[in-house]
């Protein structure tokens, strides 16, 4: 197929040109479509030997762009008159692109003062590249006349090379409340504000085509207190959890503690002279009660109390930890300094690059994007297109999701984004008197498509129920009355009842704790002969499916079979055209044993139950995961090199696997999915994210609606 080249340029100051052209690249990544980026000419910051923009793509997992032709040798073609051996240049490094790379993104540069002629050099990469123009701005005001205007007079400074295609253009850095305001809409996406904006702007005589909007938040500036601690030249008192919080109000403390509690907020950076034991004792109570201040920065350059830190030092250690910080400066200098900090986006900062990538993915006309490249893009499975995927099956059909974990924080956050997103109807099972002041410590307003339980008034309702089903194993009235205290066999015998469609739990408890009332109530469905588990492992490319890595420690041959099928058919369920290899420390019968025979016999079975699954095994990891391996080998096999579906002989190689790749290659892996229970139960690791637990929501709801299809 063509490949299609889109070149963004910037037109204006500090229009983030940078973000809106990784964000295009999730943009395809979201659709499936196989995409690559290339910053033809390096422009790095001052101080700076790298790029950001390939530095961000190298750090989400999404690409490894190959290295930009050095800033210094833009500047001597420019300054010599050589543009167009500048060119060439660029397009030798064009070509090395790989070909399944059908639609690449370029970055254009930015005028500076030692570059003033960038605009130049954009048009010239735009007529060798023959590459389609997006041009990225930001508006100075939200009325469509205003905008008009706007565009119009930016069209009339760029030279003409740059407008030789139809360019289109993207608005960053949007007051989004604003311009909903001028459109008379309610609670708009941006991909909403910027249909009605098209339609508002809509006209043949127009030269350009608006394609995306993206609005301005606080959570793409929100730093983390690691980010800040350099820059102060700050020494640490205690590091807390410096890498995860993050910095969304600054307030500097210098009055009495009655009139600073308000100051004491999640996300707040509080700002105090060290000799203030009241406000650093005051910060010590808040992070008691589950109040996550960002950090607590102290000042004047004199040593804090003593007795006062120690006294404090258990309560910091709270929630991962209150950092802790000591700076020279005073308050006020320390405040400027805060304020007037570099604004540049870490390169380390990876879950803020991808809330950044996403933001901008969402306010894209994907329509136009496909229109324009005037192909059907071959699908692959990328992690965001996977996440895609998943909630976009889920809103089809919101199911009922039940969380035994109400008053987890993480849990409660989740549930809130699931409402927000209409991908499940969560149930919270907790103390509702607790559960709103877990919210409001963390400036969470619950939503009022989330339910919430309260376990003291319906557990008498389920005694008998529970004792119906367990009776036979001996379960007395009293085992039934203290089983039901435990909120994850309330929420379990609520889903065996069909009170609710699902249940995700684990974010405080074991693995163990989740998973046997489940097996103990819900019982496997007719068609499977034990429940298994899956992961899906996202990689930078696409995502895997790894089965059983997590509940049968030693399957024979015949339950083997069953997870390699239950496998595949959860992988098909979620996109994934499966494609199984029964994996081994043999390929094809190369080594012998007892393990071997029973992968080998295993894969026979799936062959004769199932006929049009591909698969073949035994097969080494490596066989089955690499081409060039496999050519060598496996040359005849049609699953070496190209598997989808791993399956592991035994718990004890697939846990270990599924633990290597996700640590050592720094790979997300969703899961714990179980399958093979009649209804559906899922696992959270107990460090799970905010994400990790909104997605796995998601993927129960995908199974709920799948069992009660069949």
């Amino acid at each position: 197929m063509p490949r299609h080249t889109f070149l963004t340029i910037p037109v204006g100051n500090c229009v983030g040109l940078t973000s809106v052209s990784i964000g295009l690249v999730r943009t395809f990544d979201r659709l499936g479509a196989p995409v690559g980026f290339f910053k033809a000419l390096s422009q790095p910051h001052a101080g700076e030997d790298f790029d950001r923009s390939s530095a961000y793509l190298e750090v989400t997992n999404t690409l490894e762009p190959s290295a930009a032709i050095s800033y210094e040798r833009v500047k001597d073609a420019t300054a010599s008159g050589r543009l167009d051996d500048l060119m060439e240049e660029v397009i030798s490094h064009f070509e090395k692109i790989p070909a399944e790379q059908e639609s690449i993104i370029v970055e254009g540069l930015v005028a500076t003062p030692d570059l003033p002629n960038a605009q130049a050099i954009n048009a010239a990469l735009a007529r060798a590249l023959n590459a389609e123009v997006i041009l990225v701005t930001r508006p100075h005001e939200n009325g469509p006349e205003a905008l008009i205007r706007q565009l119009n007079e930016i069209l009339n400074t760029l030279p003409p090379a740059i407008l030789e295609v139809r360019p289109a253009v993207v608005l960053n850095h949007v007051n989004l409340p604003a311009l909903r305001k001028r459109l008379n809409l309610e609670l708009a996406t941006a991909h909403q504000a910027l249909l009605a904006l098209q339609e508002e702007i809509s006209s043949d005589h127009l030269p350009y085509d608006l394609i995306g909007l993206v609005p301005s938040s606080p959570d793409l500036a929100a730093t983390r207190v690691a980010d800040i601690v350099s820059q102060l030249d700050g020494r640490i008192i205690f590091p807390g959890d410096m890498k995860s919080r993050r910095i969304r109000e600054i307030t500097l403390c210098a009055r009495t503690v009655p009139n600073m509690l308000g100051a004491l907020k999640t996300g707040t950076l509080i700002v105090t002279p060290s000799d203030r034991s009241d406000i650093i004792t005051a910060a010590a109570l808040a992070a008691t009660r589950s109040i996550q201040l960002a950090g607590l920065i102290l000042t004047g350059g004199c040593k804090p109390d003593e007795a006062t830190i120690a006294f404090c030092r258990d309560a910091f250690a709270l929630d991962g930890g209150l950092p802790v910080i000591q700076v020279e400066s005073s308050s006020y200098e320390t405040a400027r300094s805060l304020f007037n900090l570099n604004p540049e986006l870490p390169v380390e900062d990876i879950e803020r690059v991808n809330l950044v990538m996403e933001t901008v993915a969402l306010g894209m006309d994907t329509s136009w994007l496909r229109k324009r490249c005037s192909t059907t893009v071959e699908k692959r499975l990328s992690p965001p297109a996977f996440r895609h995927r998943v909630t976009t099956i889920a809103r089809r059909s919101p199911k009922r999701i039940i969380l035994p974990e109400g008053e987890e924080p993480r849990t409660i956050q989740a549930a809130i984004r699931c409402a927000e997103r209409s991908i499940a109807i969560c149930q919270l099972i907790g103390d509702p008197a607790q559960i709103a002041e877990v919210a409001r410590v963390n400036n969470l307003s619950l939503h009022p498509e989330v339910g919430i339980i309260d376990p003291a008034t319906v557990r008498d309702r389920y005694l008998e129920p529970l004792l119906e089903r367990r009776r036979h194993k001996g379960m007395t009235e009293k085992d039934a009355v203290e089983s039901l205290r435990d909120n994850t066999v309330l929420g379990t015998i609520m889903l065996e009842l069909g009170e609710v469609d699902g249940l995700v739990a684990g974010a405080v408890q074991s693995t163990a704790n989740t998973i046997r009332p489940a097996l103990q109530l819900i019982k496997t469905r007719p068609d499977a002969r034990a429940v298994s588990s899956v992961f899906f492992m996202c990689l930078p490319d696409q995502v895997l499916v790894y089965g059983d890595c997590a509940v049968n420690p030693d399957p024979d041959a015949e339950l083997l079979a069953d997870i390699a099928i239950q496998s595949a058919a959860s992988a098909k369920a979620f996109g994934i055209e499966p494609v199984i290899a029964m994996i081994s420390y043999s390929t094809l019968g190369s080594g012998s044993g007892s393990n071997v025979d029973k992968v080998k016999e295993a894969t026979e079975i799936v062959r004769q139950r199932d006929p049009s699954l591909v698969i073949d095994g035994p097969l080494q990891y490596d066989a089955a995961s690499i081409r060039e391996v496999a050519r060598t080998k496996a040359p005849d096999s049609k699953v070496a090199g190209r598997a989808n579906v791993f399956i592991f002989p035994d718990l004890n190689t697939g846990n270990t696997t599924y633990k290597a790749v996700q640590r050592s290659a720094n790979v997300v892996s969703m899961g714990p999915m179980l399958q093979g229970l009649r209804k559906p139960v899922n696992d959270l690791s107990r460090g799970a994210s905010v994400d990790d637990i909104l997605y796995t929501i998601a993927l129960t709801a995908v199974q709920a609606g799948q069992t009660s299809v069949s």
